[in-house]
């Protein structure tokens, strides 16, 4: 049974770093497209970044330069590493597979984790 499930968010201040952590079973995430995506309250899902199942990565404009994407295959985990956050960041983040050569359509989703940027 594929399964995802995400730690490690929480309340930060502005300027502040987290590390989520999305650890993944019932398949090997680095068979996949492995992406991040994020809502924020009343708005719709957002792609933040991927890691291909070759190990390349993108990343959206608004966290180019402060997020950083990873894979351990041992672990068989994904996490995100966010720097230097911003209000603007606030929102729940789910870890979600893609395809085999493809970051979309998504596959399973997490439950999320909520990460809350304020002073």
């Amino acid at each position: 049974q594929v399964q995802l499930v995400e730690s490690g968010g929480g309340l930060v201040q502005p300027g502040g770093s987290l590390r989520l952590s999305c650890i993944a079973s019932g398949f090997n995430l680095d068979t996949y497209w492995m992406n991040w995506v994020r809502q924020a309250p009343g708005k719709g899902l957002e792609w933040v970044s991927f890691i291909s199942s070759f190990g390349g990565t993108a990343y959206a404009d608004s966290v180019k330069g402060r997020f950083t994407i990873s894979r351990d295959t041992g672990k068989n985990t994904l996490y995100l590493r966010m720097n230097s956050l911003k209000p603007e960041d606030t929102a729940v983040y789910y870890c979600a597979r893609g395809q085999i050569n493809a970051r979309e359509p998504y596959g399973p989703k997490g439950q999320g984790t909520q990460v809350t940027v304020s002073s």
